[in-house]
């Protein structure tokens, strides 16, 4: 009678275990199923580089030439006078004999403007009086375009010729009629430069240069100074070039830079 007993206690216990790991087995399938355990749920996760390429930025700077093929200048003609309806009048009769012989070097009425006018009296000063009005001085400016630099030197000797002693000419500059052609040069060379550049960073990081996210010019085109402005007057024996020949000029070259930023993706 005892040993039975102690059979089926045996027994017993070995249907416990074996229902327990049963019971086990199942509640792991089915955590499984739904998410699995905390250590499957941590799974690793495509790196944050895949979603965000990496990237290269570069700098470059190109610089293109052109020959100066044109000439600017600024124009004033100062008159005084006892009165001002006088001192207007005689400063646009000399303007007007000025900017004609301009005309007739084939220099178009839209290649002149006005830039400015001015009127103030002027006084005699007195020891023991009140100061008293000599007259007025009145002074009309105008930028002069001329297109064809051949007559630049001939315009500015005949404008001073023409108006004598009442002329200024300031402020000659040398320009490029056409400076597209010299900027398509330079911003070639400054985006074949930081191409140039990219490429051997891209090389040295073992890595190769994608395409191009964004292109941005980030500097204006820069010229380089080709001639100095100057004056010439002739009314107060500094200069008299009533009967001089054509102004000699020196045209060089016209430099243009532009900086450009290049950013590539890393293949």
């Amino acid at each position: 009678m005892g040993e039975k007993t102690v059979t089926v206690s045996v027994r017993g216990i070995l249907l416990a275990v074996v229902v327990a790991l049963a019971l086990l087995s199942a509640y792991l399938v089915g955590n499984a199923g739904n998410g699995g355990s905390p250590a499957q749920a941590a799974a690793p996760v495509a790196p944050a580089d895949d979603a965000h390429p990496r990237t290269l930025t570069m700098a470059g700077t190109g610089e293109g030439t052109a020959v100066p093929d044109q000439l600017s200048f600024d124009l004033a003609v100062g008159l005084m006078r006892p009165d001002l309806d006088t001192a207007l009048s005689d400063a646009s009769r000399v303007m007007d004999r000025v900017l004609a012989s301009l005309e007739d070097l084939g220099v178009a009425k839209g290649d002149v403007q006005t830039t400015g006018l001015s009127m103030y009296p002027v006084y005699d000063y007195h020891q023991y009086s009140p100061p008293t009005i000599r007259g007025y001085r009145v002074t009309q400016r105008a930028s002069v375009l001329v297109k064809e630099l051949e007559q630049g030197g001939r315009a500015v000797s005949t404008a001073v010729a023409t108006g004598g002693n009442a002329v200024r000419v300031s402020n000659i500059r040398l320009r490029v009629g056409d400076p597209d052609a010299a900027m398509k040069k330079a911003r070639d060379a400054a985006v074949a430069e930081a191409r140039t550049k990219a490429e051997q960073y891209a090389a040295a990081a073992g890595r190769e240069l994608g395409d191009v996210v964004t292109l941005r010019e980030v500097s204006a085109p820069r010229r380089a100074d080709v001639a100095e402005g100057y004056l010439l007057q002739n009314g107060r024996g500094v200069m008299d070039l009533a009967a001089a020949k054509p102004m000699p000029i020196r045209t060089g070259k016209d430099r243009l830079t532009v900086t450009v930023r290049v950013v590539w993706q890393l293949g």
